[in-house]
This record gives C-alpha cells, structure tokens and sequence, in this order.
C-alpha cells in the first residue's frame, strides 16, 4: 500500500514540472470515437506502399484527438492523442493551456526523462506571431501577454498510457500519446523538414 502511495506522488510530481494529471470530468460534445491502435506497423504500411519517406505529413484534427500520418492524400495510420486542458480554439498566449493551430515543422526531438520522448515543434513560428500581434491589436490577449513556447509531441509517464485512452485533455499545450505510438511515429519526425499541420 504504502509502495502504491509513494508511486503516485512521484507520477504527481514529474506532471506538475510540464503538465497535469487528467481531468475527472469528460469534456462534452467534441469528441469522436477513438480507435484502437491498428495492428499493422507504420514502417510495413509505408514501406508496402513504396511511398517516400519525404511525402509522409502528420496531421491533428482535434476535435476527433487523433494524430494522423497521411501521404499523398491518403491517411496511412491513425493514433489517438490528447490536448491542451483548453481544447477548443488556438493557442492565444502562453498559460491559456490551449493546443495551437495551423502548419508547423520540428526544432528537434529527443528522449525526456518524463514525457518518454518530445518532439518539439517549431511554434510560435511566423503566422503564430502575425496572429499573437493581430489578437493585440484587437484587444484579444492583454498588452503585456506572452506568447509562449516549448510546444511539442510527447509522450507519458512510463505505465500512464491509459491516460490517453481516457480521452482527457490534461497537458499545457503539447499533444499527448502512447509511448508505444510515439515510438513508431518517431523515424518520420525530422526535424526542420517534416510537416505538421495542427487542424481544429
């Protein structure tokens, strides 16, 4: 018992360093079904098909909180994933915990001693300063509002899978997988030239 207690503080104190826990609570009404990891791996889909490495995208649509990779049109596999606690809308400023939007590339990845690996995405990039300004301009944000920063792809805690399967949004910003997922996704991050495009 007292093992399982000192378990969950630790699992508490590596989330309160980036993120939080999962919420209790659902979110309503912007969820579709998430689908169970599809058995065949990415690399015999990719590699049957003869598709080139370089055309492969991620997507995320996040309403649905699922992360896609697709090639010329077609979706290869789809991953579950999870969000901002703030799921709906673009990331505005730093500390809304909102999931930013629209088409991004990679600064780097790299294994995390908490988040099992983070791929880190290159947000705010231009037209996410276009739009922090704009939202100034109009009012939108307060005057002296960050933008923020250190948005990515990861992973969970070693064990804490469920907490994507849950279908919470818990992080700060980042997207969230299964480390087994990340792990099978990560040959075709490549930093400065792969494409992610973060949809509503």
């Amino acid at each position: 018992m007292r093992r399982m207690f000192y378990q969950a503080l630790f699992s508490v104190h590596l989330l309160a360093a980036c993120q939080q826990p999962p919420a209790v609570i659902m979110h309503a009404g912007d969820r579709a079904h998430i689908p169970d990891k599809v058995d065949r791996d990415l690399r015999t889909i990719i590699e049957e098909r003869a598709i080139p490495d370089d055309s492969v995208r991620l997507v995320v649509r996040k309403a649905a909180r699922l992360l896609m990779v697709v090639a010329s049109g077609d979706t290869l596999k789809r991953y579950p994933c999870v969000l901002g606690e703030a799921p709906v809308g673009d990331k505005s400023m730093q500390g809304d915990r909102c999931t930013p939007e629209g088409t991004f590339t990679f600064r780097d990845k790299y294994p995390h001693r908490e988040w099992h690996k983070f791929a880190w995405i290159d947000y705010p990039n231009e037209e996410s300063w276009r739009r922090f300004r704009q939202r100034k301009r109009d009012g939108l944000i307060p005057a002296n509002a960050a933008i923020g920063g250190e948005i990515g792809i990861h992973g969970v805690p070693e064990g804490m899978d469920h907490w994507i399967g849950m279908g919470h949004d818990w992080t700060f910003g980042c997207i969230a997988m299964r480390n087994a997922d990340l792990d099978e996704l990560w040959t075709w991050i490549r930093p400065r030239s792969s494409i992610l495009v973060i949809l509503p």
